[in-house]
């Protein structure tokens, strides 16, 4: 199915100043399947639907190519997107999350996303953001109305446009290009990016393997005072006949 070996590694933690966790990650390495997903912030069942997001996909089969693989990934998201929509109706309480997707087949990656959970790719010491925030601030960048940095600050910083569960229908944005030997992918949450900048990104994911770079970013975030929840999840690719770092490779302990 696979050329490449992934070693790879997920963490996530409340932060430093909620007691809740509505992040949830999936690591399936030896489908090629990656995910993140976050509870939305100010409703409630936040933990729920990240949960939701995770479980469904936990449930995607070996794909058989790789247009079945993105087509069960969607089906898969709909369904949750589905789930959530209805029991939001029956408690009268919003529930939604927003997602981001990682799927690698053969030589290509595949990103899927709603909402301002981000993808990193790093590759040849050059980090690159595969996705872009569907978010209220990012609408106001893209028109000129504000730069990058005032966005972070701004009192709308957490207002999302997109998420599942959240919209009808539902709206997700792709992303898929080549996968190279020893491409650095980075999963997160945007508790990692609101306070740990891109270029700090890039040095621990190019300094460390992925283990130890996802431990030193959740560590980071904490020692800024993480007001969110933080979740990481990184990935490193081999080719199939190359030495890698020592690790858990395709979810084997070699």
């Amino acid at each position: 199915m696979n050329r490449l070996r992934f070693l790879s590694i997920g963490l996530t933690d409340a932060g430093a100043v909620r007691r809740l966790n509505e992040d949830a990650f999936l690591s399936r390495p030896e489908i090629g399947l990656w995910a993140v997903a976050d509870g939305m912030g100010g409703h409630s069942h936040g933990d729920e639907a990240s949960r939701m997001v995770v479980d469904t996909l936990a449930r995607v089969r070996p794909p058989e190519s790789g247009s079945s693989f993105i087509q069960e990934v969607r089906s898969r998201l709909a369904a949750a997107h589905q789930s959530m929509q209805a029991r939001a109706e029956q408690q009268g309480v919003t529930i939604g999350a927003t997602a981001v997707v990682l799927m690698i087949y053969a030589d290509r990656f595949v990103c899927l996303w709603a909402g301002d959970s981000r993808l990193y790719l790093l590759r040849n010491r050059q980090l690159w953001q595969i996705t872009r925030d569907h978010s209220y601030v990012q609408e106001l960048v893209d028109s000129g109305v504000l730069t990058p940095e005032a966005a972070l600050t701004h009192p709308n910083a957490n207002v999302i446009t997109r998420a599942i569960g959240a919209a009808q229908p539902l709206e997700l944005d792709m992303e898929r290009s080549a996968v190279r030997d020893g491409d650095v992918f980075l999963l997160c949450s945007d508790g990692l990016t609101k306070v740990v900048a891109d270029a700090e990104i890039a040095n621990l994911l190019d300094g460390l393997p992925p283990d130890q770079a996802a431990a030193s970013l959740i560590n980071l975030a904490l020692g800024r005072g993480a007001p969110d929840n933080v979740t990481v999840v990184a990935l490193a690719c081999a080719d199939d006949d190359r030495t890698v770092p020592p690790g858990r490779i395709n979810g084997v302990q070699p």
